[in-house]
């Protein structure tokens, strides 16, 4: 099963991973912030996760691993 790990702290929270993922299974947190002031994305559903890396290429912070 893939894992998708979101680096909280790099995350600037702009949405691309949102908008791009297929399974639609990447939101925002809307409980969280980190140190920034950011609302940092996660992943609601791992199990869903095809491992794409859609996210990942996206991502201009570079704050999503993708593991297989």
């Amino acid at each position: 099963m893939a894992k998708v790990t979101f680096n909280d702290e790099l995350c600037q929270g702009c949405g691309l991973c949102v908008e791009v993922c297929p399974k639609k299974i990447v939101a925002l947190s809307k409980d969280r912030m980190n140190s920034k002031g950011f609302h940092p994305a996660a992943v609601k559903e791992q199990e869903k996760c095809i491992a794409c890396a859609f996210c990942a290429v996206i991502c201009p912070d570079i704050a999503i691993t993708i593991e297989k």
